[in-house]
């Protein structure tokens, strides 16, 4: 789906060029071409799940060759990796680390206001948040925007449990390699990944609660060794 999308978007933009310079096209057609392309990329952004925003290469910084995308689903290859250390901000706007949410199983959502997948699985989330027993819940929003701009979309969709986490330069994603928003990782009571859900997923299913259970397990076996 991702490469018809793509090749009508390309194939619009063909037809835009092969009418001449903006002086020469009817005035419509100077309006079809960002209203288009847009809601074509808004297509692409609501399929499963969205890429993440990374920032433009300085000036002079070789591009990377794209990595394929990751595909959605449980992953569990990272299985008793340690927490990254990559620093975000609180709801205060004050750095903090992973490290200090270590004592007990942690849930971990990567997310953007920007990406529907994640829109869609918020509130399930925010459900979980005052859950007895579960995972502590810990939303890190990958906006670029402001962190007042996190605080307004939170307030607008009346998610009161989530939190403001933000990570402006996308550092949690970066060093964890998610490619895919939302991502969310479960981490045992020692800070150890247990696993990876890659996409949306309902937080209050059976499906997830069996997963989160998982946390101690891992938490276990890390007694053990």
């Amino acid at each position: 789906r991702h490469n018809r999308l793509s090749i009508a978007i390309e194939a619009f933009i063909s037809r835009i060029t092969a009418a001449g310079p903006p002086a020469n096209r009817p005035p419509h057609m100077i309006l079809e071409l960002p209203v288009r392309v847009m809601m074509l990329v808004l297509a692409l952004l609501a399929v499963s799940g969205c890429d993440r925003q990374k920032p433009q290469p300085q000036q002079g910084e070789a591009t990377a060759t794209r990595p394929a995308a990751a595909k959605s689903g449980i992953d569990r290859s990272h299985s008793g990796r340690a927490m990254p250390q990559a620093v975000f901000r609180d709801p205060d706007g004050e750095e903090v680390a992973l490290k200090e949410f270590v004592g007990r199983p942690l849930l971990l959502n990567l997310w953007a206001s920007w990406c529907a997948p994640c829109i869609k699985e918020l509130p399930t989330l925010d459900a979980l948040a005052v859950e007895a027993g579960a995972p502590r819940v810990l939303t890190v929003s990958q906006d670029m925007a402001p962190q007042g701009s996190v605080v307004a979309f939170l307030e607008t969709h009346k998610l009161a449990r989530l939190e403001a986490w933000h990570d402006p330069e996308m550092a949690l994603s970066g060093e964890l390699g998610a490619q895919i928003l939302p991502t969310t990782i479960l981490y045992d009571a020692d800070g150890k990944e247990v696993w990876r859900y890659v996409g949306d997923l309902d937080w209050q299913s059976t499906k997830a609660k069996a997963l989160m259970g998982e946390a101690e397990t891992g938490s276990s076996r890390a007694a053990v060794r």
